[in-house]
């Protein structure tokens, strides 16, 4: 009987089961039921029913959890290692445990900065920047983009493990990764740091100077006017930074929220913001 072996079938069949990983979240074993289902197409190649099948089921219902999109090169690797596993029978069960608390932390660590700090901020600011000059492209573009990196992330994911197999470690313990959440960072803080003066406008119409002309003309200047010649969007840049400060202090958000909402209110009914 020859080696066994997952197929391109099976790996596909996973790639698809990975979209509904946190179907069965839980408080007590967080994402270890979803990544079980994901792996029963392997399962089922790589080991006969009975008592071999029973324990690698039984060895993903463990406690797992991490960025959702990035458990895609852990199920590739874990594949690899049943693979080898079910074919030399010379790997315990406890290395593949292992290898998957190894490496969803990691994983985490980079997941969440580049998707859920730059990747879905910075594509729903500029959908939405679209969408407030009445365009529908915006929460297409948006929908659209993060499912293409989600869908891509997923499946390449997938494959690379799964051809990488242990290699991954190797490259996980380079610099390459911290690298990449380093530059991502940086792309998101500069984009989001562009759109601070394009979505936020505060303007104060007290009249500061006022000045007849050669011609007989009254111009005023208003302290809007004398801020914006100092530096343009000089305001939205000081709430920015306002409300990151009170964000690190564990002010809570609702709380700013509302105290903007009355600032904003009060400033309107008074007169001194427009």
């Amino acid at each position: 009987m020859g080696n066994k072996a997952v197929t391109k079938r099976d790996l596909h069949s996973m790639f698809w089961r990975s979209n509904l990983l946190l179907g069965s979240f839980n408080f007590e074993r967080v994402q270890n039921m979803g990544f079980c289902f994901v792996m029963i197409p392997a399962i089922k190649r790589l080991y006969a029913p009975g008592k071999e099948r029973n324990e690698a089921l039984q060895r993903h219902l463990e406690w797992f959890n991490t960025q959702p999109w990035l458990t895609a090169p852990i199920f590739g690797v874990v594949t690899a290692m049943e693979e080898e596993k079910s074919n030399k029978k010379n790997l315990p069960g406890s290395s593949i445990a292992a290898m998957k608390i190894g490496l969803m932390g990691p994983l985490a660590g980079v997941g969440d900065p580049i998707f859920w700090g730059t990747a879905r901020p910075v594509l729903a600011a500029l959908g939405a920047s679209l969408a407030l000059s009445g365009s529908m492209g915006g929460p297409l573009l948006f929908f659209v983009a993060i499912n293409v990196i989600r869908l891509a992330t997923k499946y390449f994911g997938l494959t690379l493990g799964y051809e990488k197999g242990n290699e991954i470690i190797k490259e996980m313990a380079g610099d390459r990764i911290k690298k990449l959440t380093e530059g991502a960072s940086i792309v998101g803080l500069f984009v989001m740091g562009a759109l601070v003066n394009k979505w936020t406008t505060i303007n104060i119409p007290i009249v500061a100077t006022k000045i007849t002309n050669d011609s007989g003309k009254v111009v005023t200047q208003t302290v809007q006017d004398v801020l914006d010649s100092i530096m343009p969007g000089l305001l939205a840049l000081l709430l920015t930074l306002f409300v990151s400060w009170l964000l690190k202090k564990n002010v809570s958000p609702l709380l700013i929220i509302i105290a903007i909402f009355i600032v904003g209110i009060l400033g309107k009914g008074f007169g001194f913001l427009g």
